[in-house]
């Protein structure tokens, strides 16, 4: 049998009510529906998207069901300005992070970091972002509810992504091909699945096919959900968040049903906990460049407040929770520690197991500091002028970054 995997392409414009306790809740001073950010995302962070606006604004809002999904919609939606209404976008992963570093938009909250290709373009345009992680989502895989097959190891999954698992049978299913499907390079998804399940040693080169009985790509993610409705034993992954809380209405356990990895299903706990072995971050990424005095800038920062995060964690993600010591912008599994995040003339880095590159970058993006350092070295910046900047640690396996503030 020749195994093959299907390639299926882009992201869909969906639809759903939340109401929030106003108990506690610190907005952003000054904001309004005319100053209000551009602001662009991946499908599943869309909601999110809507709900801060609403919670920030003061405006109504609501969950609506269509036959694409859910997603939150403005309550008033109609009786809104056009010119507001578009700083709203919903450009999918890769076309968001493209926006940002093309200045077509303000802040994008997307559920990866830029791709290899994309850090190329950004540096080619002289730009550099800044990616913090704010929630936590997790990739599942699904299969149609026909499939007897409940759970996959994580070996499993990348064995039959590499093309050694080829048979139901030979993980407890029936005597039937796998048909694997993936997603387009440089979709959120798909980068995931690269970054997260298969460590970045990448898949074979396959030759991409579509369904048998169709000769068109299928540009969504929902189109996913519905290639398993005709493909009984196929596969794919999908954003837990995009799972549970846009397609559960219509891609019911009864249809698509979501496998448990190494026996543990992906749920808020086991997110939470990290105990589910495909767990992801969630980014809100502005161009390093961004003034500081800007509503976008203070949009930034608020979704790192306890504010920010209750209004994360009422949209149904789970909150990030950076640790005490430094404030993470973006990291591997395989953390750093820099310490304090407070500095007036230096810090420290520990947790090295090598020697790696340090760099410093001020708010406008530019290099003001560069180092070699190893394990708990001190990194004297007395030097420099009070004020934020973000490290960047580089070694040959991992890229870490983190904000300080030089007092």
């Amino acid at each position: 049998m020749k195994n093959r995997i299907l390639l299926i392409l882009g992201c869909s414009i969906l639809s759903t009510n939340f109401l929030f306790s106003q108990q506690d809740f610190q907005g952003i001073s000054g904001i309004n529906v005319d100053n209000y950010p551009r602001v662009d995302g991946s499908t599943s962070t869309n909601p999110l998207n809507y709900i801060v606006a609403a919670k920030l604004l003061g405006l109504e809002y609501e969950w609506t069901s269509g036959t694409g999904g859910k997603d939150v919609i403005f309550t008033n939606q109609g009786q809104m300005s056009w010119d507001f209404r578009m700083k709203f976008q919903c450009s999918q992963t890769h076309g968001a992070i493209i926006n940002l570093i093309d200045n077509q938009t303000d802040l994008i909250i997307v559920a990866r970091k830029m791709s290899a290709d994309e850090k190329q373009y950004a540096n080619n345009a002289s730009i550099s972002l800044i990616e913090t992680p704010i929630a936590l989502d997790a990739l599942d895989f699904i299969v149609n509810a026909q499939n007897l097959v409940n759970s996959l190891t994580v070996e499993q999954i990348q064995n039959i992504y590499l093309g050694n698992i080829t048979n139901w049978n030979e993980v407890g299913g029936a005597n039937e091909d796998i048909i694997p499907f993936i997603r387009n390079a440089n979709s959120g998804s798909q980068e995931m699945m690269n970054e997260i399940v298969m460590n970045n040693t990448g898949m074979p080169d396959w030759t991409v096919s579509l369904s048998d009985a169709e000769d068109m790509t299928l540009w969504s993610m929902f189109a996913v959900y519905e290639e398993l409705l005709s493909h009984p034993n196929g596969i794919c992954f999908t954003p837990h968040y995009y799972r549970e809380y846009m397609m559960s209405n219509i891609f019911t356990a009864d249809k698509i049903k979501t496998l448990a990895v190494n026996e543990i299903m992906s749920d808020k706990n086991s997110i939470k906990n990290d105990t589910y072995p495909f767990v992801a971050n969630v980014y809100v990424s502005i161009r390093s460049d961004l003034d500081q005095n800007s509503m976008a800038y203070k949009l930034y920062e608020w979704l790192q407040t306890k504010s920010g995060k209750d209004v994360i964690e009422e949209s149904g993600y789970v909150p990030y929770e950076a640790g005490v010591n430094g404030i993470i912008i973006s990291h591997n599994k395989n953390e750093l520690c820099v310490y304090p995040n407070s500095v007036r003339e230096g810090f420290y880095i520990k947790g090295m197991k090598q020697t790696a590159q340090i760099n410093l970058f001020d708010y406008l993006g530019r290099k003001v500091f560069s180092k070699i350092i190893t394990d708990n070295d001190y990194v004297d910046i007395s030097h420099l002028q009070k004020g934020f900047y973000i490290v960047d640690i580089s070694t040959k396996e991992s890229d870490n970054q983190y904000k300080i503030l030089k007092e």
